[in-house]
């Protein structure tokens, strides 16, 4: 018996036979999907039920191009924040390089106080020939007694007694600055020394002798990049005082901090002086005695 039925969509009539019943296909009018009814006189149509989207895939979709924003914005994000912790870090290990010479300029009083002067740039044999540097006349007041004791004060620096120490350089001597490929026995810290300074190699003076003004006298610079042993008798000439930050060789003010070095004046302070100042400038600061005091503004 045919089974009449009307095409939802199209309102087409159309008639099939009772082998269809219950069963869905396309509408031959307009091809849209129809249901025949089960029963002659039943309902008029079903409508096929739809089609479920995937609704997992566009989960995905969306997560993924979540994903490629985030990554996106954390890329700009990173670009404009790295100068700034770069800054930052570098702030930081230029206080912590303030604060070694501090602690070498205390050390500085302390040895003073106990040996009645300053502790000389270096220390000679009979014969007038560098033996010792103040920097390891200075490790008692350093907290650093036992690498003294293990010094052998009646050998060169460089005996081989003495060059076996050479790689437990107290980390107070190096600037927190220094790149990571420089030995761990380079000194960033120097005497200037002269006639006028606070040492002319050998002689030990006290603070007294300072008649310019300990807060004008130059006692430690920075010398980044010098080569000089921590236990080697070298310090900088008065005569070599220079800005020669670029070269890597040889002896002269140089910091790896960006257009300032850190200078340990002889009252313990530590100022941050700009390598726009003068070398005459520098050079007073460098004399105990010439009567000359730029004051503090350079």
């Amino acid at each position: 018996m045919p089974i009449s039925f009307t095409c939802p969509h199209c309102g087409i009539q159309t008639e099939v036979a009772d082998q269809y019943a219950g069963q869905s296909g396309p509408c031959s009018g307009c091809g849209q999907p129809v249901s025949v009814p089960s029963l002659p006189g039943g309902p008029a149509y079903t409508a096929a039920p739809p089609r479920k989207k995937n609704s997992a895939a566009v989960w995905i979709i969306v997560l993924v191009a979540c994903l490629f924003a985030a990554v996106a914005c954390g890329g700009i994000l990173l670009a404009l924040l790295l100068p700034a912790v770069q800054a930052a870090r570098e702030a930081a290990r230029r206080a912590s390089c303030s604060n070694n010479m501090k602690q070498i300029g205390l050390a500085m009083h302390t040895y003073e106080a106990a040996h009645g002067s300053l502790p000389p740039a270096y220390t000679v044999d009979e014969d007038g020939n560098p033996m010792h540097s103040w920097r390891v006349l200075l490790l008692p007041y350093l907290d650093q007694t036992f690498l003294y004791e293990q010094y052998n004060m009646d050998e060169p620096w460089d005996s081989p007694n003495n060059r076996a120490l050479a790689d437990l350089m107290p980390a107070i001597y190096a600037c927190p600055s220094s790149p990571d490929d420089a030995t761990n026995n380079e000194t960033s810290y120097v005497m200037i020394v002269g006639p006028n300074t606070i040492s002319d190699g050998p002689t030990a003076r006290d603070l007294a002798a300072i008649t310019d003004d300990t807060s004008n006298t130059i006692m430690i610079v920075e010398a980044a990049g010098s080569g000089i042993n921590w236990m080697e008798p070298v310090d900088l000439n008065a005569d070599e005082i220079s800005y020669d930050i670029n070269d890597g060789s040889g002896t002269g003010i140089r910091s790896e901090h960006p257009g300032v070095t850190n200078i340990l004046f002889c009252d313990g302070s530590v100022r941050m002086v700009s390598f726009v100042v003068d070398l005459e400038t520098l050079g007073h600061l460098a004399a105990r005695n010439d009567g000359e005091t730029p004051g503090t503004d350079f």
